[in-house]
């Protein structure tokens, strides 16, 4: 007979009644601003799909292309006999694009934190610092190694100032943030960062999964932002958001490649990613460096539709990027703020605990390219009926 599953039962229970059940709706059509979502036409307004690649011409034939040249799968990991050209000239052209020497493609943003961070420390003798905020896949990467950890105040200088002097001693101290927050759309200030870094002997990683194609003048990510190339150790991201496809993204010199494909095992030990994906991960970049309207239409959304919410009194608290949050306070009223939304044709996720502390629920709104003014005037004007409602304006 099985064990004792009533646990399960019981957690259910418990996360039903505090209105924290993740209950993922279904997408019946490609990602894009106009979809198909639980049998009706629906406005996204929830995706990393920052820039409307998913649907681009040239992304989706290079994925088919590749598929009947290479074949479904590339039948093995990488560092047997996986590693198809393909994926060399997506990590060049990714190379290219960071303004980098080198760069390393990994199976997801989550495998490039969980398996490049456990081999840049090894003992207590080591320190990791890292931000209160950053993304749940820093923070198991950080669990999977042995150096002693610290924690700063989110994006507060003088304690991660504090912080390094306390750990002088260290022998390697590494500071990692996220690039841009995810729940709360506000960025790191890396250049004080890197500052702090070099003055106190550390290295730096910053995971810019929600940067790349979203911050710098052409999308390069929070690094180009700052013009910081060549300053930053570790520079870490995603195919998955902006640029539409799949993957995780290693940038930084020759020496850092070769010291992740040899000792990371989230690499080492994961199939190679399929060539149409490879391929279509190319051809993303190429759109982004070749077509910088996409970018540029991205920005034009996310200040007319911030600036508008603002008006009708919503809080969007510190968000800076396309990433503009609806402050809700209680999980049960961002829920219901979802439900809504839904039955007027508009997705918006609720982001409720323990994604983000208990009192800070909210509906998590991501601008995108492929929005027209028509698209979020309409999302608007439902904004400005359901709000009230639910207390918000």
């Amino acid at each position: 007979m099985p064990g004792d599953m009533s646990w399960m039962e019981e957690r259910y229970r418990e996360l039903s009644n505090q209105s924290l059940l993740w209950e993922p709706p279904t997408l019946e059509s490609p990602n894009q601003p106009r979809c198909d979502m639980d049998g009706k036409p629906t406005i996204m307004l929830s995706a990393n799909n920052y820039l409307n690649l998913t649907t681009h011409p040239k992304v989706m034939n290079a994925m088919i292309d590749a598929t009947k040249k290479y074949g479904a799968g590339s039948g093995s990991v990488r560092a047997i006999a996986g590693t198809m050209d393909i994926h060399l000239e997506a990590e060049r052209k990714v190379a290219e694009f960071k303004k980098v020497e080198a760069a390393l493609i990994y199976s997801a943003g989550y495998t490039v934190n969980v398996g490049l961070i456990p081999t840049l420390v090894t003992g207590k003798d080591d320190v990791i610092i890292s931000d209160e905020l950053n993304h749940g896949s820093i923070i198991d990467g950080v669990r999977l190694t042995k150096a002693n950890r610290a924690v700063y105040a989110h994006n507060d200088m003088g304690e991660l100032e504090a912080v390094l002097s306390a750990n002088k001693d260290a022998k390697r101290k590494l500071i990692i943030t996220d690039g841009v927050f995810s729940m709360d759309g506000d960025i790191a200030p890396l250049d004080e960062i890197d500052k702090l870094a070099k003055e106190h002997g550390a290295m730096v990683y910053v995971d810019d999964c929600h940067g790349e194609g979203v911050l710098g003048e052409t999308g390069a990510g929070i690094v180009d932002h700052f013009g910081l190339q060549g300053s930053i150790d570790f520079e870490t991201g995603s195919f998955s958001k902006a640029l539409g496809v799949q993957g995780g993204i290693l940038a930084g010199t020759e020496m850092t490649r070769t010291h992740a494909l040899n000792h990371s095992r989230s690499w080492l030990l994961s199939g190679s990613q399929p060539p149409g994906v490879a391929a279509a991960q190319k051809a993303a970049v190429e759109v982004l460096m070749e077509e910088p309207e996409h970018h540029q239409k991205l920005w034009q959304n996310t200040d007319y539709f911030r600036n508008e919410l603002q008006s009708m009194g919503f809080d969007t608290g510190v968000s800076t990027t396309p990433i503009i949050p609806v402050m809700c306070g209680e999980s049960s009223v961002a829920k219901e703020f979802t439900v809504q939304l839904a039955n007027e044709g508009v997705m918006a996720g609720a982001i409720v605990f323990p994604m983000v502390a208990r009192d800070k629920a909210r509906i998590r709104t991501q601008m995108s390219a492929g929005l027209t003014r028509e698209d979020l005037d309409e999302v608007l004007r439902i904004f400005e009926s359901v709000g009230p409602k639910l207390g918000l304006i």
